[in-house]
């Protein structure tokens, strides 16, 4: 009986190793995907799988999804705290007729309180994708150094680069983006908007061209610097809503109207405003100027309706 018991004793430690190894294994804090992989693999170095929607599952909350070699890892939708970084080789996501990244903790059991951070991505529509990062829900989402290109799925000025858009949830979100490439999609480069809490976004050293806008604001904040907003066939740079954007060493060319101010607060510090078609500045709503711009060869309107001096 003695002896009985042991055993039953010693099979029941090796179950319970045998299954906190398992579960280590299926969340791991690092996982890794190769364009020769397999998703039944268990994503590690050694066994990568091979897509982004194979690995997301096996990684972490917090934890980081990295590519061995080139490859097109997929689409995914992001419910957790993670970072995916295509950093060292191609890290490609091709998302023809949906969204390329979907970022949406609302089911997590944790809303509104994942971050998430993509980097050194290539998200491709192939001419019929939805939106390339759609954000609806996440506490702080970081785009950095990514190329985000043809979305034109049909449905007119919607398809758009990155779109945000928070419909539930209170407090502070923010979306970071910075050292990116956004162009040639049939909507806006970016478009940014909330219905709830409060929203700040911050575009750093951004390529916003060959879009309909190159940033539409619908609510919340943006700043936008050191960046290129650059033909795109409607605006550069719109609010509308009671948004405001400050935009601050910016070069803003070529596009229809360089700055639209529909119903919200344009603030300009040290921008180059060359040859847009339509107007340099076009709406009835709000400018506020530091008196340092350089606006030239734009086709009308290069005096700031109604600006203000800041305070």
């Amino acid at each position: 009986m003695s002896k009985t018991r042991s055993i039953l004793n010693i099979l029941t430690v090796m179950m319970f190793i045998f299954a906190v190894t398992s579960l280590a294994q299926a969340q791991a804090t690092r996982t890794w995907v190769s364009g020769v992989g397999d998703d039944a693999n268990p994503c590690s170095r050694t066994a990568p799988c091979k897509t982004f929607a194979g690995a997301i599952s096996k990684t972490a909350d917090g934890g980081e999804i990295d590519c061995i070699d080139p490859g097109g890892f997929g689409t995914v939708t992001i419910t957790k705290s993670i970072t995916i970084d295509g950093a060292g080789t191609l890290g490609s996501i091709l998302a023809a007729g949906t969204n390329g990244v979907n970022v949406n903790d609302s089911g997590s059991g944790a809303p509104q309180t994942k971050i998430v951070r993509l980097r050194n991505l290539s998200i491709n529509g192939a001419g019929t994708g939805v939106n390339g990062v759609n954000i609806t829900s996440a506490r702080a989402v970081y785009i950095e150094g990514c190329v985000i290109s043809g979305f034109k799925s049909g449905n007119a000025t919607t398809s758009d680069g990155i779109e945000i858009n928070f419909t539930a949830g209170s407090g502070t979100f923010n979306v970071s983006v910075k050292d990116t490439i956004i162009e040639n999609n049939s909507g806006d480069g970016i478009r940014q908007n909330t219905t709830v809490g409060t929203l700040n976004c911050f575009y750093d050293n951004v390529v916003l061209a060959g879009n309909a806008k190159g940033l539409e604001a619908l609510g919340g904040t943006g700043n936008i610097s050191r960046s290129v907003v650059d033909n795109n066939s409607s605006d550069g740079i719109l609010v509308n809503n009671g948004a405001v954007v400050n935009s601050s060493t910016n070069q803003v060319t070529s596009n229809g109207n360089g700055f639209n101010a529909v119903a919200g607060t344009i603030r300009l510090s040290d921008n180059n405003i060359y040859r847009n078609l339509s107007n340099a500045f076009a709406g009835g709503g709000t400018y506020v100027t530091f008196g340092n711009n350089h606006v030239a060869g734009n086709t009308g309107n290069e005096a700031l309706p109604g600006a203000t001096a800041p305070k």
